[in-house]
């Protein structure tokens, strides 16, 4: 793809974004929203690859049974010379697996809440028979605004379908190694709790730092999955309650049926842990279930069974929406709105300034005489790495150079650009007179000192300033009110000084003077006072 190129009459390529195995992403706009977008291409390596198009396809047909506000939602699909497309929900943010690198772990509440909003989505996706198969950090976006949304179901799987097993993938596995459950390890169906696995690994990782299985080899790794015991979470992070450790212990539980049944029932699961952090039951503890097993029933009972379920389902529902918005919080706070001091030191101005801009924060730049360049970064306000919150302001001290300086020429410049040049040394422009001039308004017509002579540190340069020059166009007898917009776009200011009576009711709101006079040269901005005919009242009106 090339930059601007337009796809499908429609999507304006932007920029790339990113890449996986199987797919190349760019930024793009929809020419018939105004909006940003993301665009999903298979890579042109697997166009004629019929396994390659069928995952392709099947990630799109995943996204188009779900419309989710934790689920990046697919908005189109389509074919571009060939080349098959899905358009995507634009995510302007990071990766959670760039966040856990960033932070090395998260608080307990933040961890929480990320992993209740992937339940929230993953909920979702089962309740339309979707398996997703490659939960992990990096296919979770966090926005800008703290948004949680899971991405890639390019591996999804709709409930009933069988998942390749390893003889018929030569040997390798759906998913990604240090994420994926034991079963997906063995090659046999994933299911919900495959989901849940996964979605206890990365729970492990936000808390710990780390994944609780790794190796040389993705082999060595599925046999952990398959056979080893994880790490207990307190042993890497003593701030970890019991109560979450035994959530996400349970989920890591090698046999499906010992762990969580339902993502909306691990959800709960996470909320009570937080409700009560020294809670250390059991990995058997029974569980909160909403498909209780019950003997048959008839008439009123088999009732009275399905509203019951109805009123768990719904309390459990709306216990984890309460959550969500507490949580939004939580998130904002310490990952969205957090971030670190860039090193600028030794850099030029403008590089300091983008690298400011680039993590969050508002910048202020001082100078300061060093022997230094000038325009090189000396000081900064806050050491490299430093925490800080987005929107903080970084004071950048700037060499202006020597404590004497050579007045440099500003004349011809344009005003601002004089004063950013003086600026950059150390030295202050004072307009000290603005008149009536040829030349565009705002252009230095002299300067004092001139250039050449050597100014302290804050020294002033006077500068006097075209105010450009207008001719007067002739008013007279024009209907002020018609021409008053038109007196604005010449560059003058109109006013109304004063009022003549005329009983001529045709002469009503004409100009009768005007001064400057027409043909005077004035400066921008110069009043033009007009006196105007006022109809004088007829005597009948007259009281």
């Amino acid at each position: 793809m090339s930059i601007n190129q337009v796809i499908a009459q429609r999507y304006q390529i932007i920029a790339p974004i990113g890449e996986g195995g199987m797919a190349l992403v760019y930024l793009a706009r929809d020419l018939r929203t105004d909006h940003d977008v993301a665009i999903k291409f298979l890579r042109p390596e697997f166009k004629e690859n019929p396994d390659f198009l069928s995952r392709f396809q099947r990630e799109a047909n995943a996204a188009s049974k779900m419309s989710h506000h934790n689920i990046v939602n697919l908005l189109d699909v389509g074919e571009d010379t060939n080349n098959p497309f899905i358009v995507i929900e634009y995510v302007n943010g990071k990766t959670l697996k760039d966040i856990i690198r960033d932070s090395k772990t998260l608080p307990q509440d933040v961890s929480v809440q990320i992993a209740i909003r992937i339940l929230s989505a993953l909920q979702h996706a089962h309740q339309a028979g979707i398996i997703h198969r490659d939960i992990k950090p990096q296919n979770i976006l966090v926005n800008q605004k703290g948004y949680i949304k899971v991405s890639d179901f390019g591996i999804a799987r709709m409930v009933g379908s069988k998942t390749a097993t390893m003889a018929e993938t030569d040997k390798s596995v759906m998913g990604t190694v240090h994420y994926f459950s034991p079963e997906q390890a063995q090659g046999e169906t994933a299911t919900v709790s495959s989901d849940l696995y996964s979605v206890g690994i990365v729970l492990y990782e936000m808390l710990t730092g780390t994944v609780p299985f790794d190796g040389d080899t993705p082999v060595a790794i599925a046999l952990q999955h398959i056979q080893a015991k994880p790490k207990p979470l307190r042993e890497l992070n003593p701030d970890i309650s019991p109560s979450v450790e035994n959530v996400v212990m349970k989920a890591l539980e090698k046999n499906p049926h010992h762990r969580y049944h339902t993502a909306l029932e691990m959800a709960q699961a996470l909320k009570i842990a937080l409700q009560s952090p020294e809670k250390e039951s059991t990995l058997d503890t029974p569980i909160i279930t909403l498909q209780e097993e019950v003997k048959p029933a008839r008439g009123a009972q088999r009732k009275h069974i399905r509203n019951r379920e109805r009123a768990a389902l719904l309390a459990l529902s709306a216990v984890i929406l309460g959550m969500l918005v507490w949580g939004s919080v939580l998130i904002i706070e310490n990952i969205i709105s957090s971030t670190k001091a860039p090193y600028i030191l030794d850099l030029q101005e403008d590089a300091a300034i983008r690298e400011a801009k680039k993590a969050g924060l508002n910048y202020c730049i001082v100078r300061q005489p060093s022997s230094e360049d000038v325009g090189t970064v000396i000081l900064q306000s806050h050491d490299y790495d430093y925490p800080m919150k987005r929107g903080d302001t970084l004071l950048i001290t700037v060499s202006s150079g020597d404590v004497q300086q050579e007045v440099p020429s500003l004349v011809n410049l344009n005003i601002k650009k004089a004063q950013e040049q003086a600026e950059r040394i150390g030295l202050k422009v004072f307009e000290y007179q603005r008149i009536s001039n040829p030349k565009e308004s705002g252009t230095v017509l002299s300067q004092m000192p001139q250039a050449g002579k050597m100014l302290d540190f804050g020294g002033i340069i006077q500068v006097v300033i075209s105010g450009g020059e207008i001719s007067v166009p002739d008013y007279s007898g024009q209907v002020f009110e018609t021409i008053k917009s038109g007196i604005i776009k010449v560059g003058l200011v109109p006013t109304v000084s004063d009022e003549v009576l005329v009983e001529d009711a045709a002469q009503n709101g004409r100009v009768a003077t005007q001064f400057p006079k027409a043909g005077e040269k004035v400066m921008q901005g110069t009043k033009l006072d007009v006196v105007i005919y006022v109809t004088k009242p007829s005597a009948e009106n007259t009281p």
